[in-house]
């Protein structure tokens, strides 16, 4: 239940985000990335299925609950695991 509130609090913000000209294709969601210095991606929706990017979603939910401070989804980790996570997901 909490990643559908998760998804759903992201999309609202994508929303809003798309009305200030960052537009996400459709299909896509952007999250931001980084323990200090955050990186914007912009990955395909059907990585919220897997179990590793679901890891991640609960340690944003840890983290920051529902609020997140960057207006999209943001995810405490290092872009090197985000890299690895995704790269792994894109091989699949």
């Amino acid at each position: 239940m909490a990643i559908r509130q998760m998804w759903r609090r992201s999309l609202s913000s994508e929303r809003r985000s798309s009305s200030l000209g960052t537009d996400v294709p459709k299909g896509y969601l952007a999250v931001y990335i980084g323990e200090n210095e955050k990186k914007r991606f912009v990955i395909p929706v059907s990585y919220l299925h897997s179990p590793s990017f679901q890891e991640l979603l609960y340690r944003a939910e840890e983290e920051f609950g529902f609020h997140h401070p960057m207006g999209g989804l943001t995810i405490p980790c290092s872009q090197d695991l985000f890299s690895d996570v995704i790269s792994g997901l894109s091989r699949t």
